[in-house]
């Protein structure tokens, strides 16, 4: 059973691998310095070799080192299955377009051989920290690669080989905590009925705006069965607090016209009772069953303060019962929050 003491705040790190935009060495720095700044207790960071070839874990250590953090006081969670490898291409073959001027390619290596030569590379990275919570990362992405059924079989049996070596790495007290992060959270849960899971990461599909019944019923198990649940992406990958992509889809104001709608809706509530959206989002994802800490990211040093405050915000009753009267979340769940 999962032992460590989870903040109500992960602090996510695709920032400091140049998603989207590059950030200057000194503004990776100052975000760092802020987590360690604004953290109760241990601080944990969540990054992945995917996360620009590698160039988020480099930065988060180098940060760290520049801070003069004792390793104790931090825990890096590192998603395995990316291995940085050489550009050899004007731009990388992965993800293109996603991460501003990054000077490596990284390609996919999900297998028992592939994930300890991720977490080795990663701890590399790192420089003076390691991983000390490990997992694959997006597997659902990896079965969703399948050319046909019998590739979709060997690529699961490629995840559970890749568990077997970091099942490996914890019996040996090289890592303390193994879990799974997915946007597909069926995907979650077929690895959680075949791997003994510390945590998961469920991203994308807790949300106010998308809260499955089947979903909630899993989330209920894993809570039964001690089992720790990090909220990600509550935030239907911006669209729910301003942004034209949900769930890194562009949108269309006329083909989605139903989900326009229910933001707009979503939005006059806020404003009539005085709250952000960001707050209702980050509630509503944190109170779902079983629910620890929630994942959040910024390329912000002046935004990590108001993260680690939102967990704290109150939400008024009766938006809540608004929000269930107009069917905007699931009448059986609006209890809950009141």
């Amino acid at each position: 059973m999962d032992k460590i003491t989870w903040p109500k705040v992960i602090f996510g790190t695709s920032g400091l691998g140049n998603l989207y935009v590059a950030l200057p060495d000194e503004m990776k720095l100052s975000i760092v310095e802020e987590c360690i700044k604004r953290s109760p207790g241990t601080v944990i960071f969540d990054s992945a070799g995917k996360y620009g070839a590698g160039l988020a874990l480099e930065a988060l250590g180098r940060s760290l080192e520049q801070l003069k953090v004792d390793p104790s006081q931090v825990l890096i969670c590192n998603k395995l299955g990316w291995l940085r490898t050489a550009l050899k291409t004007p731009e990388p073959t992965f993800e293109p377009g996603i991460w501003q001027n990054i000077e490596h390619d990284a390609v996919q290596k999900i297998s028992y051989d592939g994930i300890l030569e991720c977490y080795e590379q990663g701890n590399k990275l790192l420089s003076s920290y390691h991983a000390a919570l490990v997992s694959v990362h997006d597997p659902d992405e990896y079965l969703a690669a399948s050319g046909n059924e019998q590739e979709y079989q060997q690529r699961y049996l490629d995840i559970l080989d890749a568990y077997r070596a970091l099942h490996e790495l914890k019996q040996a007290g090289k890592v303390k905590s193994i879990g799974v992060g997915a946007k597909d959270w069926q995907t979650i849960a077929r690895i959680a009925g075949d791997v003994k899971l510390d945590w998961v990461m469920i991203a994308n599909s807790m949300t106010i705006h998308s809260h499955p019944a089947g979903l909630v019923d899993f989330m209920c198990k894993l809570e039964r069965q001690g089992i720790t649940i990090i909220n990600s992406s509550v935030f239907n990958g911006g669209f729910l607090t301003g942004s034209a992509y949900y769930n890194y889809r562009l949108t269309d104001p006329v083909k989605d016209k139903a989900l326009y709608d229910w933001r707009l809706q979503f939005n006059q509530l806020c404003i009539d009772y005085n709250i952000k959206p960001v707050e209702a989002c980050v509630i509503f994802g944190l109170n779902a069953p079983g629910v620890s800490s929630i994942a959040l990211n910024t390329t912000q040093a002046a935004r990590v303060a108001q993260n680690v405050a939102l967990p704290y915000s109150t939400i008024p009753d009766g938006f809540w019962r608004e929000m269930e009267n107009n069917g905007l979340i699931d009448s059986a769940y609006a209890s809950s929050y009141l």
